[in-house]
């Protein structure tokens, strides 16, 4: 019980002493927040003063740029009316002048009419007078206006096709005494810096052998095996009384070629039979063709020509079992490339494009699926299809003349390919073709007016022309010299050059008896 009441003294102490202490701290605070107002507001006082001080000053300083801003404007104004009142006197002045100009040429056209008016007047006149004289010059000579025309027309025809052939010969051998001696020069010099080794290709191989008992297992059983090795190959194999000989036939160089290894390989290895030679032809054919790409690309290195295209090097290599006129045409392809090399750096122009198009001229000649497309119109087509130089292409399209020359290396081309082929031994001509050039030579000659007989002397390389006196003079001699060389260029392909001598003579023969 004591312990109650204890603890309820306690607790009735401790609610006392919380509202005492409670009622003086709010006596306390209210004093604290009094004061703080009071701070307070004198701070915004303070601040408040401040603000528009700051505000006004502010104020004056937009007021000051505002004039200042004003004046400037206002002054920039006043200039611009001053110019725009000096424009309009400038141009018050000059409308002043085009009026005083506008009544000057009003005074110039009338003056000008008046005189056109006197000059028409004049023009009937002299017309008048012009029409009076051509009509007594038409009774005095017989002849109407028309006549005289036509007259006069024929004769100055006939004095210009003189004087143009005159001055033609004149122009042509001017160049002759300028040009021919730097030509021949450079062409010396050409053909003297490249020495080239010439042969002549024929149609047939002969393949030795040891001993005539070979023949007999080549021939094989009733002929096996030679029916086999020619089915195989394409080539005629010829076994004949020759001792120690077998002759291979063909057209193609490569087919021979084929054929000659493979008998080789058959006669070293020594079984020979049809399935054995079946074998060996195949075998044989790819060895040639991987030759044939080793032979082009040894090609281009000699030459130094780079970034060709494998399968145009690939044909540079069939140029090895290829022959033009007998002339094998690899030898004469990179003869032609040297050739032009040389001749290029002595004109100044590209080497590297001058001896690239020196390959690659005959191209036209390796593909066999297009025989009636011109060699050179169908290797200008495969340098264009493999993506060479422009130059190139016309080059090779151009060196017969089957089209334009566009390029300074096309003629250069063209006169190296005719050096090759003319060396001496170079080509292959046979009789029939050689006579048959020398008559169309001969009939080109005699089908001009005049010409009594004509000679190819020289073999061909002069033409001598025998004109009658009586038809032809001295001067037209020298016409008709110079018209039949040009028909000769024109009209016939021929190696070297053809000079043509015109002979003109008159003979008196009496008889005394």
């Amino acid at each position: 019980m004591e312990i109650i009441i204890a603890i309820i003294s306690v607790i009735v102490g401790l609610g006392g002493g919380f509202f005492i202490a409670q009622s003086v701290v709010k006596k306390t605070t209210k004093a604290e927040a009094d004061r703080l107002i009071e701070e307070a507001k004198n701070k915004a006082e303070s601040v408040k003063q401040q603000k528009m001080l700051e505000a006004k000053e502010k104020f004056l300083q937009l007021k000051s740029d505002h004039d200042r801003e004003v004046f400037k404007r206002n002054q920039e104004i006043s200039q611009s009316e001053n110019r725009v009142k000096q424009k309009e006197q400038s141009l018050d002045s000059k409308m002043g002048n085009v009026k005083k100009r506008e009544d000057e040429l009003d005074k110039l056209k009338e003056t000008h009419a008046q005189q056109m008016e006197i000059l028409q007047t004049k023009i009937q006149e002299v017309e008048k007078v012009r029409k009076a004289q051509l009509k007594q010059l038409e009774t005095i000579a017989g002849l109407s206006i028309e006549e005289a025309k036509a007259q006069m027309i024929e004769a100055v025809k006939a004095d210009a096709h003189t004087d143009a052939i005159a001055q033609s010969r004149l122009i042509v051998e001017e160049a002759k005494l300028t040009a021919t001696k730097d030509a021949k020069k450079i062409i010396l010099q050409t053909i003297q810096r490249t020495a080239a080794e010439q042969a002549i290709e024929n149609t047939v191989t002969v393949f030795n052998i040891e001993n005539d008992e070979i023949k007999g297992r080549i021939i094989g059983r009733e002929g096996r095996n030679i029916r086999a090795l020619e089915a195989a190959t394409g080539i005629e194999i010829i076994v004949d009384d020759t001792p120690e000989a077998i002759i291979l036939s063909g057209f193609d160089p490569i087919r021979r070629e084929v054929a000659r290894l493979s008998l080789h390989r058959l006669v070293t290895d020594g079984r020979i039979h049809p399935a054995r030679i079946e074998e060996v032809v195949e075998k044989t054919r790819k060895d040639i063709e991987q030759e044939i790409v080793e032979i082009g690309q040894r090609t281009v290195i000699d030459l130094g020509i780079n970034g060709l295209h494998p399968e145009l090097i690939r044909m540079v290599g069939r140029m090895r079992y290829r022959s033009s006129y007998g002339q094998n045409l690899l030898k004469h392809s990179r003869e032609v490339a040297n050739l032009c090399a040389t001749m290029a750096a002595e004109l100044g122009l590209n080497v590297k494009l001058a001896k690239r198009a020196g390959l690659l001229h005959d191209i036209g000649k390796v593909p066999e699926d297009d025989a009636e497309t011109p060699h050179a119109l169908l290797g200008m087509k495969l340098a264009e299809k493999f993506g060479e130089h422009p130059d190139v292409v016309n080059a090779i399209g151009a060196h017969h003349d089957e089209i334009e020359m566009t390029s300074m290396i096309s003629p250069i081309i063209q006169a190296c390919d005719a050096i090759s082929g003319s060396r001496p031994g170079a080509r292959r001509e046979d009789s029939e073709s050689y006579i048959k050039r020398l008559k169309d030579l001969e009939s080109l000659a005699v089908g001009f007016d005049g010409v009594e007989k004509a000679f190819a002397i020289q073999a061909g390389r002069e033409l001598r022309v025998m004109v009658e006196s009586e038809k032809v003079t001295d001067a037209q001699a020298d016409e008709l010299s110079f018209e039949i060389s040009q028909k000769i260029m024109k009209e016939m392909i021929y190696p070297g050059q053809i000079k043509v001598t015109v002979i003109r003579e008159r003979r008196a023969v009496n008889f005394a008896k």
